[in-house]
């Protein structure tokens, strides 16, 4: 991200300057790891869809949160968070994409009530099974 657009969002409180704790990345990290380890011993179902959705999407923004704090600064939203997955360089990069769309159907189902389906649980599941290495690689390697 442009270091104008950094400054801008740290000027409007939506990144907070921070010293980069690499101890606190590692176990944001392992943390959205292990949520989506756990999230995926829950059957996937029409009843289940949104929560699984919810939780991977969770455990993608604390990627995204992570990346922040290696450049020194903490997100105050989510969108900033996935905003800067986007901008990273990885081998499936045309999924990171999909971003955008994950952040709506989250905001969907947590704000309008609206349900998950499997189809779309199953695409943010593919996502992370075909993301979250590469960008978890990226992420290690910056601290």
């Amino acid at each position: 991200m442009k270091e104008e657009i950094i400054k801008s969002l740290a000027k409007t409180g939506i990144l907070r300057a921070r010293q980069k704790d690499s101890e606190k990345i590692r176990s944001m990290l392992s943390s959205a790891e292990v949520n989506v380890k756990v999230t995926k011993t829950v059957p996937l179902s029409e009843d289940s869809a949104t929560l699984i959705f919810r939780e991977v999407y969770e455990s993608i923004r604390q990627l995204g949160d992570a990346y922040w704090w290696t450049v020194g600064y903490e997100p105050s939203n989510h969108e900033v968070s996935m905003d800067i997955l986007g901008e990273l360089s990885i081998k499936d990069s045309v999924k990171l994409n999909y971003l955008g769309r994950f952040k709506q159907i989250r905001h969907d189902a947590n704000y309008k009530g609206f349900r998950v389906t499997m189809s779309q649980a199953r695409e943010i599941l593919d996502f992370w099974d075909s993301c979250s290495k590469d960008i978890i690689k990226i992420i290690l390697l910056r601290i």
